[in-house]
């Protein structure tokens, strides 16, 4: 074989295998899209936040734009990025966020859109490009959501609660009520127990039921309104009649010494591992103390309020709650204590519950239907149940001595829980009680209160067409069980 022709062959297989070559770099993936937002658009600003992967080489191409009927806006170039942010999370990959105004939006209808994100990135030295196409499917809305309210006559009371029945449109939107700064969801009416609309097989979709307190914190002129956030990020807000109550609480001086701290303490850090507080002396036993009646309540609190949210849908309490039988109240809600250590003022806090108290060991009793969404080791609480009744109520019972119930148990008012201790920051043998509204304790004495129960809920749920009214609570006066004596040693914390 000649050179020439030795050389053809060569020549020959390097230019196929060049184009095999050429050909596959093609086929490579190109950059991995992954688009976090938007996943709608409304008619405010636009948030981009996407991440991308160039798998190794050189990231050349990233466009961004919205399609929708035609029309096709652009929200991102890398060519000119403008005022994006980019973040490297890993050595191939970049979160770019964007945030663009709602000008963008203009031209866009109401309807389905489309966001398309093209990527390249270099392949075979550079002489070729992986591409790839990244699609999500979005919704515009620019109309923002509606609000109308159905219910009348709104009273709170500075550390009560109130309910309010609305309507929301879309059904799809997030509403609530805002009180200052503490926000309450709203739920939909078809879960009250019975709803039902008059003429109509189903509950109105856009009927919702929200629960809310004006917090013993809160001053009585803090606004109160309804407001919504659609999935697009629309937004509205509605004014409502209400008038608020101011309240005055307690005020106390609670002893505490040295043979209290040596009983409570311990057995508080001991059940509570990430608490790592010495206590071999007198005053080491009073900082525990006070780490635990500051930092931990505040935990506790945050704890408390975080449980709460796996609230039920539905509406699962009728009537009143009841009050623990023959009980003597030892402290009201929302007393505020300053605890006394010798001669000087160590700590104040609030006390946010009613303390009762009857025999020791006594069965502690549901105050309403409801399912139970915490029974353990609460810290200050001790052993503590704390039961769901649906739409963001729950009741609070703390320093038992054991709880007969777990997590997701049904219970019946009038159901035994557990009964009454010592357990955690208590001086001595009695039930904490109180009333939580989105995970925030609100005075518990409402709720013991038919009429309060009849003008507040019931009423609200009769004219709303959500509740027949034989099943409404009559307000007729309570029967009262004669309270026993309790000796003076029954002090609490």
């Amino acid at each position: 074989m000649s050179f020439k022709v030795l050389l053809a062959i060569v020549l020959a297989l390097l230019l196929v295998g060049g184009g095999v070559t050429f050909y596959y770099a093609g086929q490579e993936p190109g950059p991995l899209v992954k688009i976090d937002k938007p996943a709608a658009i409304g008619g405010g600003a636009l948030a981009l936040d996407m991440s991308v992967d160039a798998v190794g080489t050189s990231l050349r191409r990233l466009d961004a734009v919205i399609e929708q009927q035609g029309r096709t806006i652009p929200v991102f170039s890398l060519a000119s990025p403008g005022t994006a942010r980019f973040a490297q999370e890993t050595p191939e990959r970049i979160r770019i966020t964007h945030e663009l105004p709602a000008s963008v939006a203009a031209g866009l209808r109401d309807g389905p859109a489309r966001l398309v994100v093209t990527a390249s990135r270099d392949v075979l030295f550079g002489l070729r490009r992986a591409e790839t196409i990244t699609v999500r499917e979005l919704t515009v809305r620019l109309t923002p959501p509606s609000l109308s309210v159905v219910s009348t006559h709104h009273y709170v009371k500075l550390g009560g609660a109130e309910m309010v029945v609305y309507r929301v449109a879309p059904p799809d939107t997030s509403s609530g009520v805002q009180v200052g700064d503490r926000y309450y969801p709203g739920y939909p009416a078809s879960g009250v127990s019975g709803a039902k609309t008059t003429g109509a097989p189903v509950v109105d979709p856009t009927l919702r039921v929200a629960f809310f307190g004006l917090l013993f914190d809160q001053d009585v002129t803090t606004s109160i309104r309804l407001v919504a956030k659609d999935p697009a990020g629309n937004t509205a807000q509605a004014e409502f009649d209400h008038r608020t109550f101011p309240a005055t609480f307690d005020r106390r001086r609670v002893p505490v010494d040295d043979a209290f701290f040596k009983r409570v303490v311990p057995a508080i850090i001991a059940a509570t591992p990430a608490l790592k507080l010495p206590t071999d002396t007198p005053e080491q036993r009073l900082e525990a103390f006070l780490a635990i009646n500051r930092d931990l309540r505040r935990a506790n609190e945050a704890q408390i309020e975080t449980v709460s949210r796996a609230t039920s849908a539905e509406m699962l309490c009728r009537g009143p709650f009841t009050r623990m039988g023959g009980a003597s109240s030892e402290a009201v809600f929302a007393d505020h204590r300053t605890y006394v250590y010798g001669d000087r003022d160590v700590d104040q806090q609030v006390h946010l519950g009613t303390d009762l108290a009857s025999t020791r060991g006594a069965p502690i009793t549901a105050a309403n239907t409801g399912h139970v969404l915490f029974a353990g080791s609460l810290g200050i609480y001790g052993n503590c149940v704390i039961l769901d009744h649906g739409m963001g109520v729950q009741s609070l019972y703390a320093h038992l001595s054991n709880a007969s119930v777990e997590v997701g148990d049904r219970v019946n008012r009038g159901e035994t829980i557990g009964h009454s201790g010592m357990t955690g920051l208590a001086g001595g043998d009695h039930l904490h009680f109180t009333m939580l509204v989105a995970g925030r304790p609100v005075n518990p004495i409402e709720w013991w209160d038919p009429h309060w129960i009849a003008d507040r809920i019931d009423r609200k749920l009769v004219e709303a067409g959500l509740l027949a009214a034989a099943d409404a609570t009559k307000a007729e006066a309570p029967k009262l069980t004669p309270k026993k004596r309790v000796p003076p040693r029954r002090r609490t914390r």
